[in-house]
C-alpha cells in the first residue's frame, strides 16, 4: 500500500542540519506514527513519504519554504516570565517552549532574559535551515474513521483516547 492522504505510516527518522544529527525516533525505540495529508508534519516531508511503502528507505533535503521557513530578522518579542516553564533557569540562546495566550505552544529561542520578562526570538529554531531526513518506512495502512474524525493516527495501543 502507498502512503498518501488519510493513510497512517509508522516510520523511523534522523534529522540532520549541517551534518549535525538534531534528533531520531530511533533514540526512544518507538516509530512515528503520522495521518498524512493533516497537517502532522512539514510539507516538505509529507510531499516527499506520498507514494512511498512499508519496507522503503529514503533521504531526502527539505529546503527552509517547505520546512520551518525562512529566518525574519527583527522577530523579538518580549513576553512575561509567567508564560514560561522554568524561567529562572532560562538564558541567552537556548531554546524553549512558550505557552501561548490563545493556547499551543511555539518554539522560541532566548534572546535576552530580564528581571520580568524575557526576550525571545519567534522565529523557529530551525527557520532558515536545510533539513536532512533520512526516513525507514514501517508500516503504511488505511486510516479509521476514528483517526480521521480526531485528525492523527492512533499507534497501537492507543485506539481509544
Amino acid at each position: 500500500m502507498k502512503a498518501g492522504k488519510d493513510k497512517v505510516i509508522a516510520f523511523h527518522y534522523t534529522l540532520t542540519v549541517d551534518g549535525e544529527k538534531v534528533e531520531s525516533s530511533r533514540d526512544n525505540g518507538e516509530p512515528l506514527w503520522i495521518l498524512l495529508g493533516h497537517g502532522q508534519l512539514i510539507s516538505g516531508l509529507e510531499k516527499a513519504l506520498d507514494g512511498h511503502e512499508a519496507g522503503e528507505t529514503l533521504a531526502v533535503d527539505i529546503a527552509p519554504a517547505e520546512g520551518y521557513g525562512e529566518r525574519e530578522e527583527g522577530r523579538i518579542q518580549r513576553v512575561p516570565k509567567k508564560y514560561f516553564q522554568q524561567a529562572a533557569r532560562l538564558k541567552p540562546g537556548m531554546t524553549t517552549v512558550l505557552a501561548l495566550k490563545e493556547g499551543g505552544h511555539r518554539a522560541v529561542t532566548v534572546h535576552k532574559v530580564g528581571m520580568s520578562t524575557v526576550d525571545v526570538d519567534v522565529n523557529h529554531p530551525m527557520a532558515g535551515k536545510t533539513l536532512h531526513f533520512d526516513v525507514a518506512i514501517e508500516e503504511v495502512r488505511d486510516a479509521t474513521e476514528d483517526e480521521i474524525k480526531h485528525g492523527h493516527a492512533h499507534p497501537p495501543g492507543q485506539e481509544a483516547h
